[in-house]
C-alpha cells in the first residue's frame, strides 16, 4: 500500500515503477503488471495507475505495444552537451557497434542561413552529406553535413559509411573540428523522417543544428541533426559563476 499524505499517489506509484526499472529489477523488453495488477497490490484506482505508465511513457522508460501491454524500454542514451565528438567516436565510447547509411552527398550552393553561419556568401559551393545514423542495427539519428574549405570537393571521394568524417577532416584535410555551437529543439517526426528512423509519424524527435569551429575560429561545418526522442537525452552541467 502507498502512503497517505502530500505527494499525490500516482507519483509514488511512478517513483516505485522507476526505480525498479533503473535498478534493473525490471530487465528491458520484459512486460510490467497490468494496472489491475497494479490496482491491487498498491490500493489504487486504475486512472491513478493509467498515470503512472502514461508518464513513465512519455518519459521512455516504458513502452506500450497495441493489444500486448506495457514494457520497459531499453535505457536512453545520454548525450553530454559539454564536449564536441563524432557519431562513431561517442557510439564506440559506449561499447556499441556504429553504423552508417549514406543516403546522399553531393555539391550543393550555400542558402542564405548556411551561408550566414558559415561566414561565407550564397551560392558558394558546399560539401553536403546525409547520413542516417545506427548503432547496434538500430537507426538513431539523421544527420545532414555541409561543409567548406578549399578543396571540400575532394570529400566526394571519401568513404563516408566506413570512416569518421570528423576524422578524415583532421587527419587527411588538417580541418580539426574544436569547438561548436548547437542549438536543441523538440519537434514532432515527419513522414520521411519517420519511415528512415523506424518510428511513428509524430512521434517525438529532437532537432539539433550545429555550427563547428577549427582552431582558428574558423567556420567548418553547419549540421542538422534528428535523434530519436525515445532513444536519447541530453545532459549538460550549468554553474552560477
Amino acid at each position: 500500500m502507498l502512503k497517505s499524505g502530500p505527494v499525490p499517489r500516482y507519483y509514488q506509484l511512478k517513483e516505485i515503477i522507476r526505480q525498479k526499472v533503473t535498478g534493473g529489477q525490471w530487465a528491458p523488453g520484459t512486460p510490467i503488471p497490468s494496472e489491475r495488477e497494479l490496482c491491487e497490490q498498491y490500493g489504487l484506482s486504475r486512472m491513478t495507475a493509467r498515470q503512472s505508465i502514461t508518464e513513465l511513457v512519455n518519459e521512455g522508460y516504458l513502452y506500450r505495444e497495441q493489444g500486448k501491454g506495457t514494457f520497459v524500454a531499453q535505457p536512453k542514451i545520454t548525450q553530454q552537451l559539454i564536449q564536441l565528438t563524432g557519431f562513431t567516436e561517442d557510439m564506440e565510447a559506449r561499447a556499441k557497434h556504429p553504423a552508417t547509411q549514406v543516403l546522399k552527398h553531393e555539391m550543393v550552393p550555400a542558402d542564405a542561413v548556411v551561408a550566414t553561419a558559415l561566414r561565407i556568401k550564397p551560392g558558394q559551393l558546399l560539401f553536403r552529406v546525409q547520413r542516417l545514423r545506427l548503432a547496434n542495427g538500430e537507426p538513431l539519428a539523421i544527420e545532414t553535413s555541409l561543409v567548406n574549405f578549399i578543396g571540400c570537393e575532394h570529400l566526394m571521394d571519401e568513404d563516408l559509411e566506413h570512416e569518421s568524417l570528423y576524422q578524415i577532416l583532421e587527419k587527411k584535410y588538417g580541418q580539426p573540428p574544436l569547438e561548436a555551437d548547437q542549438e536543441l529543439e523538440a519537434r514532432l517526426a515527419g513522414e520521411e523522417e519517420a519511415r528512415l528512423l523506424k518510428i511513428g509519424k509524430g512521434d517525438p524527435v529532437l532537432h539539433i543544428h550545429r555550427t563547428t569551429y577549427t582552431d582558428r575560429n574558423q567556420p567548418l561545418e553547419f549540421a542538422k541533426s534528428i535523434y530519436r526522442g525515445d532513444k536519447y537525452r541530453f545532459y549538460t552541467r550549468l554553474n552560477r559563476k
